[in-house]
């Protein structure tokens, strides 16, 4: 009987180690979302892509009122809807820190509704915060990165409500791209510059 009853004890306690180290298994391999929008999304999704950590980023609409909108519909300027990047990334291997960091030193955060050349409302300067902590964190960013620049920052931080992936052809666009003029003048110098300072890798990241 005693024999019986520890080795029961014993088997409890293997299973409990089991779904402790599981637990510990699902905290580690946690997956969180990011929506930043800093003009032409081709960029953004170029950039991120290149920082160890971030798992996929996908371009698409976010922070306006029109469903399911085509990019020709968030071109003129009626939907309301920014061009912006989602990023879902691993927080043990990148924080969102420090994808805000990266954010206010991929594109100038001190034009309203513009980037370059890139001008409207969807080309504005957002970050979308899906919880509490992000939009805390944004602030928080928001205001240290206001000592790198001269004008005010005007980007929006708002509450996350819907994503809607852009067209197939847009993914990945720059690396199916890279030749197209608008990437060799556009794209291509902010990749230099931003590998140049160490803020992202030099070729996209074996996830």
């Amino acid at each position: 009987m005693k024999t019986t009853f520890c080795t029961l004890l014993a088997t409890a306690a293997i299973s409990l180690a089991t779904v402790a180290q599981t637990n510990s298994i699902m905290t580690t391999n946690k997956i969180e979302t990011a929506t930043l929008g800093g003009g032409c999304f081709w960029c953004m999704e170029a950039v991120y892509e290149r920082l160890p950590g971030v798992l996929s980023v996908t371009s698409g609409f976010a922070g306006g009122h029109t469903e399911n909108p085509t990019y020709q519909e968030v071109c003129s300027e009626t939907t309301g809807h920014a061009e912006v990047t989602q990023i879902t990334y691993d927080p043990a291997k990148i924080s969102y820190d420090h994808l805000l960091t990266v954010f206010w030193q991929a594109h100038d955060p001190t034009t309203l509704n513009r980037q370059g050349a890139d001008e409207g409302t969807s080309y504005r300067s957002i970050i979308l915060y899906h919880d509490e902590k992000q939009r805390l964190l944004a602030e928080k960013s928001k205001l240290a990165a206001q000592a790198d620049f001269k004008h005010p920052i005007v980007t929006e931080i708002v509450p996350f409500t819907k994503f809607y992936p852009a067209e197939d052809y847009h993914q990945g666009y720059y690396d199916a791209n890279a030749r197209q003029p608008y990437c060799q003048v556009v794209i291509t110098p902010k990749l230099e510059k931003l590998e140049r300072k160490k803020v992202i890798e030099s070729t996209v990241q074996v996830k």
